[in-house]
């Protein structure tokens, strides 16, 4: 056997840094869509945020905040817990709200409409 010259042994660093590379990328790509894939529908827990029902349940995040009284920008991220609690509601009406609006934005039903449109912090003062 032949011992490897300084440029067969630089190939072979880059093929294995290539390799790396692509199994990083591939791991990083496969996780998040096994990981949905496994969390559809799931039943709606107090640790949860809107977002997170929203994506699990394939619903426009827009229609679960409008439901929920919530404005949609900037995101709200707190757990259900607190959006009950600081509304005066308990988790099961929060829930029950939920699943109507899922319900409703799903077909047989029209899809929802699209997110409103709110103006923008220096649109403010001109829409008058």
């Amino acid at each position: 056997m032949q011992k490897l010259t300084k440029q067969q042994w630089s190939v072979v660093a880059a093929f294995v840094i290539v390799l790396a590379a692509t199994a990083y990328f591939a791991v990083r790509t496969i996780t998040p869509a096994l990981y949905w894939h496994y969390h559809r529908d799931e039943p709606i827990r107090e640790w949860m945020n809107v977002e997170y029902v929203a994506h699990s349940y394939h619903v426009p995040p827009h229609v679960l905040f409008i439901a929920l009284g919530l404005p949609h920008r900037p995101p709200d991220k707190r757990p259900l817990r607190d959006i009950a609690s600081s509304q005066g509601r308990s988790m099961n009406e929060l829930q029950a709200i939920l699943i109507e609006a899922i319900v409703h934005a799903r077909p047989p039903y029209p899809p929802p409409p699209p997110p409103p449109k709110d103006p923008l912090p220096h649109e403010k003062g001109l829409a008058k």
